[in-house]
Order: structure tokens, then C-alpha cells, then sequence
């Protein structure tokens, strides 16, 4: 995958003397006077920008993946050398126990709201926490009131370039996805019209879904489509079929994660007479996602892309 090919061949030596560097993490200022040595990220697209960002000898491991997700093979071969500490949220002790220094998480994304870990409860233990900007909507503030977008994914990359020393990196990393994608883009047919876009994670009495908050909005809208759900200020969460069918949706993305494959999914949504007459299922036009791509990393350019292509086939 062309995804690793840049980082794969640089020699991560040390970076040159590290100037004290303060970041925003959703509300929170959190400032470093050396980078991060016992890393640890949780979920599979927060290790990936790790990993794109060539942190590994930084990392002393990673959670919550194999509870949900496989991972395919470009990502074994990036934590090859690294331990899962635990399959899904880890708990304080796990993140003590591994001696760790900072943590990479977010809200809903190894971390839950009056859990037992938070910025909060790992501070008194040496462990800084930086919190993924989409998932700063969980817990409200000024920083959590804009859609989700690309820049979401780009802000990440640029702060963890910052905090690990690795700005730069970051900056090259961050510069060729935006070309890559505006290039990509640039050379496919225009839209007549926005297509009327729904996200379905899981869910048959009600669906899990992507709101205004969430990366498919973002994802949906650099593709020229349109996110049935935009208006709902909230980030993945569950309404009821009837918006769905109101909306009449022309798309349909379907996430693939966890013990119900894509093509079950699809198959619950051809065969309920609910959704018969969905412009989407009467069209047949499903378009799959994997977690990895649904979610903010680095394989939201390949998501962008493959949602641009899938909207311009009649």
C-alpha cells in the first residue's frame, strides 16, 4: 500500500534539540517539554497516524483494536514489534502497568465520559493524553462546534508532529495527501447534483449512524455528496428508520467492522420491505467503507476517493 511507502524508507533517527511545545487537545492546553517515549494509541486509525508519522520506536503499544477490528497487512507489519495491551478500552492499571508517558485517545475512542480513563485520572500517574479532534463533541466547548472535516484528520498529524518532534514529517505527510486528493479530484467529471448520502454502521431497529460530527460528513462532503443526516448535531449515533426513509438516500455507505459483514448489512437493507423503494436499493448502489477508512487516519484520501468514484456511476 502506497500509504507506508514514504515513512518506510526514511532512517527515524533522533530529531534534532526539542523546543518546549504546547498543543490544543479539545479544551485542553497540554504542554511538553520532551516528546512522548512510552506511547501507547488505542483503536486502529489513531495507530495508523502513529505509525504513518513513523512513532513506533516511540510506542511501548496500542488498544482496543482486535476487540473490533482485524488488522489487514500493511498494519501487522507496522506493530509488529508492539504488544496490544489490551483488546479493547484499556483500563488506568493496564496504562500504568505498561509504564506509559502519554496516551492517544479520544471520546468514544478509548476513553468515555466519567470513566475511569480521562486526562484527569491519568495526570497524577505521568501520563499526558492528547484527545482526537473529532471526538471533541462528546464533551462539548467551544472546540466542538464546527462539522467534522478533513482538517480534523490533518490537525491530529500536525499536533502529534509537534509534541513527538516530528513537525516537519508531519507537515510533508499532511501536504502530499492534500495534493494527492485535490489532483485525484480535480481530473473527474463534475456532479450535476450533490447525491443524498446515509451512513449505515450497524443497527437493524435503529440505525448507528454518522452525523454532522462525525468523519463520514467530512468524507461525504469532499466527495461532492451530501450526508442525509448534515443537520444532526451529533456525532455517531443511532436515529430511527423513518428519518432514513424520508430522506430517500441515493447512496448508501455501509461501514465494514466487527462480527456483521458488509454484505449482511447490505442484505438486511435489500431484503426489508421497509426500504424497498430507497432510490439507494432500487439502484443498488452501495458503496463499502472499512473502519479504518470511516474514521479519522490517514486512509480517509483512499475513502474521499473511493466515495468521488462510487457518486459519479448512474
Amino acid at each position: 500500500m502506497k500509504l507506508y511507502l514514504t515513512t518506510a524508507i526514511l532512517s527515524f533517527a533522533a530529531t534534532s534539540a526539542f523546543a518546549q511545545t504546547t498543543v490544543q487537545s479539545c479544551e485542553r492546553t497540554v504542554t511538553f517539554d520532551a516528546p512522548p517515549k512510552a506511547a501507547v494509541s488505542n483503536d486502529i486509525n489513531l495507530t495508523e497516524m502513529m505509525l504513518v508519522l513513523g512513532l513506533t520506536d516511540r510506542m511501548v503499544g496500542y488498544t482496543g483494536i482486535s476487540g473490533w477490528n482485524k488488522l489487514d497487512e500493511t498494519m501487522r507489519a507496522g506493530v509488529a514489534e508492539l504488544p496490544e495491551l489490551s483488546e479493547q478500552y484499556p483500563s488506568k492499571e493496564v496504562l500504568i502497568g505498561a509504564e506509559a508517558d502519554f496516551y492517544f485517545a479520544g471520546w468514544n475512542y478509548g476513553m468515555r465520559v466519567g470513566g475511569e480513563v480521562t486526562p484527569e485520572t491519568l495526570a497524577p500517574f505521568g501520563i499526558a493524553v492528547y484527545e482526537l479532534t473529532e471526538s471533541c463533541i462528546h464533551i462539548g466547548g467551544t472546540g466542538a462546534r464546527t462539522a467534522a472535516s478533513m482538517d480534523d484528520m490533518y490537525n491530529d498529524l500536525r499536533n502529534l508532529g509537534a509534541v513527538f518532534g516530528v513537525s516537519d514529517r508531519a507537515e510533508a505527510l499532511i501536504a502530499g495527501y492534500q495534493a494527492d486528493l485535490a489532483t485525484y479530484l480535480a481530473d473527474l467529471p463534475p456532479l450535476p447534483d450533490a447525491p443524498r448520502v446515509f451512513v449505515y454502521d450497524s443497527g437493524e431497529d435503529a440505525p448507528f449512524t454518522a452525523g454532522r460530527y462525525a468523519m463520514p460528513n467530512a468524507l461525504i462532503a469532499a466527495a461532492g455528496g451530501e450526508n442525509i443526516l448534515d443537520d444532526l448535531d451529533k456525532s455517531w449515533t443511532t436515529v430511527g428508520w423513518e428519518a432514513v426513509v424520508a430522506a430517500n438516500p441515493e447512496i448508501i455507505v455501509i461501514v465494514n467492522y466487527g462480527e456483521v459483514t458488509a454484505a449482511q448489512k447490505r442484505d438486511f437493507l435489500v431484503s426489508n420491505p421497509a426500504f424497498a423503494n430507497l432510490d439507494a436499493v432500487k439502484n443498488d448502489r452501495f458503496v463499502v467503507l472499512e473502519y479504518v477508512e470511516a474514521t479519522p487516519g490517514p486512509r480517509n484520501i483512499e475513502a474521499v476517493k473511493t466515495l468521488a468514484a462510487a457518486f459519479r456511476i448512474n
